[in-house]
């Protein structure tokens, strides 16, 4: 079974296979975690997202790293949160079940996720990071690969809240 690891920084700096990108349908770039990996992977990662015409919510779309340390940047689509009944749970977990799914057909071993949704998307932090947690847990068991998932924080309140959500 693959292990879970928690850090608070900048996903944008860090030397895994995968990187994930809480992305808005378009693929073409925004604010937030978005914007910051668009910046630091430089503007061919652009052009690449423009080739693959957009990503439903709940999907992934995988392009290459770039000038990230990342070998791949797998783009999802979390919901924008309307309340909580717009499917909105589902799609979230179908977001990271969906960059999981490409992490392992792409052979890749190590994979760090952002809090997807809870920013300007409105999604509660504290339920988006259950549905996180148990969808990779929950993964883990049954696949071989990924070998490690990061839960990657910006900011101390996310990270206060997946550091008791991985302790229980």
């Amino acid at each position: 079974m693959g292990t879970i690891e928690l850090v608070q920084g900048d996903i944008t700096k860090l030397n895994v296979d995968a990187i994930v990108n809480a992305a808005n349908e378009s693929l073409l770039g925004g604010g937030g975690v978005d914007g910051a990996i668009h910046r630091a992977a430089g503007g061919e990662l652009l052009e690449e997202c423009k080739k693959i015409g957009g990503c439903p919510t709940g999907e992934a779309r995988i392009t290459k790293g770039y000038k990230l340390p990342a070998k791949y940047v797998i783009h999802t689509v979390g919901p924008i949160w309307r309340g909580g009944h717009k499917d909105e749970i589902d799609y979230l977990r179908n977001s990271y079940l969906n960059s999981l799914k490409l992490a392992t057909s792409n052979n890749v071993e190590t994979i760090a996720f952002p809090n997807i949704s809870t920013g300007v998307y409105g999604f509660p932090k504290k339920s988006a990071a259950e549905i996180a947690v148990n969808a990779v847990k929950g993964y883990l068991d049954k696949n071989k690969l990924p070998k490690k998932v990061i839960f990657v924080c910006f900011d101390d309140e996310n990270f206060e809240i997946y550091r008791d959500k991985l302790k229980g």
